[in-house]
């Protein structure tokens, strides 16, 4: 009860506030946490222009464009060869980080 009280008069004294914000190291947390926001949106717009561009998803795309599969065998099929199509873009996707950090 009285280091909740303490703790909730210390985040209400807008000096200590103040202070604490313009110090080294809530400076430097406040530049880490913003860079590593940055890169993440970076990454994640990256990842998903790559997917877009993917051979597996335009595969699927064109597997499932208005038509739905009758049998079984053809269901069989399809599914198989937006594996192979997967299997081989992970290889590549492998192949290219090996190459990168060369």
């Amino acid at each position: 009860m009285v280091l909740s009280r303490l703790l909730f008069s210390l985040l209400n004294n807008q000096q200590l506030i103040e202070k604490l914000a313009e110090s080294r190291p809530i400076r430097r947390a406040a530049q880490i946490t913003a860079f590593a926001i940055t890169k993440a949106q970076i990454t994640g717009r990256d990842a998903a222009a790559k997917m877009l561009k993917s051979e597996t998803l335009q595969q699927i795309r064109q597997e499932t464009a208005g038509r739905i599969p009758r049998d079984p065998g053809e269901l069989g099929r399809s599914a198989r060869r937006v594996r192979e199509t997967f299997v081989n873009e992970v290889k590549e996707g492998l192949r290219d980080a090996k190459n990168k950090d060369k």
